[in-house]
């Protein structure tokens, strides 16, 4: 691929970094007769959101309620995991673990949800499908879970929600995954474990069982790979790592064998990838590693995940966001833009992973969150969770009202008149009285904006609605200008009214920061898996996004850090050196990247 400056100032615009554009252009070209025999279908695909052109994670799905008794004797609770995304007859389908059904979409903004029970045994505590393989054989589209004994199912029709037993009793293993060829020969993976590995094994093509022994793929070595040790600093004091999550995308006469590290629970929960010349290996350990990682910022984690192709030929990741708040295993769902650069590495897009993207090709948007840690009024607060607890950027904490009852309200400054693109809705689960999937339940409420505080304007009106949106995204059709953003509760499902987070995205009218300053990566020669990163705190910075790369041109992983200048970063391997950028941010843009800095 040539890069020339004319290509690059065509589609490059001043938000976007550099290893983020080699990407876009990379694709583009890689696409491009794809996408003109597309294009009759491109023109016909509405432009705003229900009508919706671009997204935030986490995804706006009618998350189901955690159905064991036991996980939820704490406090009851939305969760779900593992997601798979898959193509079949020109719609989406995503499934993920103890939903009772599944989702499809024809354009990945919009999901609809199809209730359907995968189980032989009838028991509202019990998830029927955990950890979802799912695939497009001979037409069908088939899914199992990991539970043994139970079938394995088919469909030509599973919009309809019409499944048949193709097998009535299948042992697919731990978190299994299947994978077809281009020669027709079919295969398994699975493994979920802190004692065994990550499992392959050929499937006969007819009734899709075993084809002589499994075979050991991978193990972990979080002696070597800091981001695979356990723990949510990967302290790894206590318990050794979990391997799980497998997955497998063939490109380029490559097999690229994927997994999750070290627990669901942790911020840094991870996919990593093998890369071999044939299903069952040999493999070898991809330098650029994890390669879906999101260990800050709103939503984080980026662990047990799927890659797939869309419509048009653009690669994504889907993957499993930790909350652990309420339990251990309250989780959500995000996917990001992802691609296999000129080299052949696979990587995942996280920067700016919950800001709002667009559907067409994954990149962000330039809206900036207009409301960090701004003031925040409430018509009442429930014991410690106080207002602030809404604007913070952590998904784990969060604002409560005393009640759930119409009226209750939250007011957002931002501090002075800004261009509002976006609001993100993220209810909380408190006091919560459900269990497994419900349906017809809503959100409902209205949303306003002003520029003074007193004179107001109806922005949406949902107090009719009939949609469970856990995490509610209104993208505007055109700027709004607003200083205020107020959102008006009607009724909630269940339990009190409150938010995680009451995100307000656009653009400022002030001016973005600076290049930062004092950029340093000290690394030790006692535990060469970290590296302590600090900077000059900018005054005009909400936060920064930092880079990382085994390599000076593959800066592919980015976290997120607000308010502070130091992170200490522990995913390197060990043997290898380490390359790193900055960028200041506020509401206003993104400043410009800092010079490269090398931990040797």
């Amino acid at each position: 691929m040539r890069e020339t400056s004319a290509y690059f100032a065509a589609y490059a615009p001043e938000c976007v970094g550099e290893a983020v554009l080699k990407r876009r252009i990379y694709r583009k070209i890689e696409n491009m007769k794809l996408k003109f025999c597309a294009l009759s279908v491109l023109l016909a695909v509405p432009a705003v959101r229900g009508e919706a052109k671009t997204y935030c994670n986490p995804l706006n799905l009618d998350y189901a309620y955690n159905p064991f008794t036991s996980a939820a004797a704490p406090d009851k609770h939305r969760s779900t995991a593992d997601p798979v995304i898959t193509l079949y007859k020109g719609d989406y389908y995503l499934f993920s673990s103890n939903q009772q059904g599944y989702w499809w979409s024809p354009d990945m903004a919009d999901w609809t949800f199809v209730p359907r029970s995968f189980t032989k045994v009838l028991n509202p505590n019990k998830d029927d499908v955990c950890a979802p393989a799912v695939m497009v054989y001979n037409g069908a589209l088939f899914v199992v879970g990991k539970a043994e004994g139970q079938p394995l199912w088919s469909s030509t029709e599973p919009k309809a929600g019409v499944w048949s037993e193709f097998s009535s009793a299948y042992t697919p293993g731990d978190d299994p995954a299947f994978f077809v060829d281009d020669d027709g020969k079919v295969y398994r993976y699975s493994g979920s474990s802190n004692i065994y590995p990550i499992y392959g094994e050929e499937l006969d093509r007819t009734t899709l069982e075993p084809v002589g022994a499994r075979k050991p793929l991978l193990s972990l070595h979080g002696d070597i790979h800091g981001w695979e040790r356990f723990g949510e600093h990967n302290d790894n004091t206590f318990l050794d790592p979990f391997v799980e999550g497998a997955w497998m995308n063939k490109r380029g006469g490559k097999y690229y064998l994927q997994y999750g590290a070290p627990g669901t629970e942790f911020s840094g929960y991870a996919d990593g990838v093998y890369v071999g010349d044939s299903p069952l290996g040999p493999f070898a350990y991809q330098k650029h590693n994890p390669f879906s990682y999101k260990p800050g910022g709103f939503v984080r984690g980026a662990g047990h995940g799927a890659t797939f192709q869309d419509k048009f030929g653009g690669w994504w990741h889907v993957a499993t966001n930790s909350i652990g708040v309420k339990y251990n295993f309250e989780r959500r769902i995000s996917m990001w833009p992802a691609g296999f650069d000129k080299d052949g590495t696979l990587y995942a897009d996280t920067a700016y992973g919950d800001y709002p993207h667009n559907l067409s090709d994954g990149s962000f948007t330039g809206w900036m969150l207009l409301n960090y840690g701004r003031p925040l009024r409430v018509s009442s607060t429930l014991g410690g969770h106080v207002p602030a607890y809404a604007a913070d950027e952590d998904i784990k904490t969060y604002w409560s009202a005393a009640t759930g009852s119409a009226g209750e309200w939250i007011e957002s400054d931002l501090g002075s008149i800004c261009d509002v693109r976006a609001v993100q809705l993220n209810y909380a689960d408190q006091d919560a009285e459900l269990l497994g999937k419900q349906a017809g339940i809503s959100h409902k409420y209205r949303l306003y904006s002003s520029t003074d505080g007193s004179s107001w304007r109806l922005l949406a009106d949902k107090s009719g609605s009939v949609t469970d949106t856990p995490h509610a995204y209104l993208e505007f059709p055109a700027p709004v200008e607003a200083r205020f953003i107020k959102l008006e509760n009607v009724s909630v499902p269940t339990g009190k009214f409150a938010l995680s987070g009451l995100r307000v995205f656009g653009k400022g009218r002030g001016k973005k920061p600076e290049k930062v300053g004092s950029f340093v990566a000290l690394r030790g020669a006692g535990e060469r898996r970290n590296a302590w990163l600090r900077w000059r705190l900018s005054d005009d910075a909400v936060g920064y996004t930092i880079y990382a790369g085994s390599s000076p041109d593959k800066l592919y992983t980015s976290i997120t850090v607000y308010g502070r200048n130091e992170y200490y970063f522990s995913a390197m391997d060990k043997d290898q050196p380490y390359y790193f950028r900055i960028e200041a941010f506020n509401e206003n843009g993104i400043g410009e990247r800092s010079e490269l800095v090398e931990a040797p």
